[in-house]
């Protein structure tokens, strides 16, 4: 029986590619996403302190939601679990709009389910979290001068696409 020894890393190697997003932004959307985890569980046992059926469920579902960001995100945070290498790797391989889409549909059926303030606060940042993602996946936005050039018309890929009217229809 040898031991097992886990390789995670405090450096996201995800999307090691140019993908137009700075460092910054990338850890910024982690830390949201894990505070995000953390804060939806806690609130979670709130909602789940209720005598309606529809908040008992929004409630572990929430907690659920809430344990999957921070499994996620931060798997530094359960290094107990014997499967959470292949969670990281998985979690790596994913792109940010797929993330962020995931992270949206969590948050949603909380919130229509209960609609408490413990519900809106904990599923309202796992949606923040999701948005964050979301507006990743955006890219990189172009600077001034291109913006402008595009803006004018001038842009020469632009105007390649382009055909006139008399063209279309046949006449002159």
């Amino acid at each position: 029986m040898g031991q097992q020894t886990s390789s995670i890393s405090t450096v996201p190697t995800e999307h090691t590619q140019d993908d137009g997003v700075t460092w910054w932004c990338k850890f910024l959307a982690r830390g949201i996403a894990v505070v995000a985890g953390l804060v939806a569980m806690c609130l979670g046992i709130f909602v789940c302190m209720t005598f309606h059926p529809e908040c008992l469920i929004a409630g572990i579902w929430q907690i659920l939601a809430g344990f999957f960001l921070v499994l996620f995100e931060a798997p530094c945070c359960c290094v107990f679990l014997d499967f959470i290498k292949q969670v990281e790797d998985f979690s790596k391989r994913r792109p940010y709009w797929q993330k962020g889409l995931a992270y949206l549909l969590m948050a949603v059926l909380p919130m229509a389910l209960c609609l408490e303030t413990s519900t809106l606060v904990g599923s309202g940042l796992i949606f923040a979290s999701g948005t964050v993602y979301g507006l990743m996946a955006l890219g990189k936005k172009a600077d001034r001068e291109e913006m402008l050039v595009k803006a004018r018309g001038e842009d020469i890929e632009m105007n390649a696409g382009l055909v006139a009217n008399e063209d279309i229809t046949g006449t002159h």
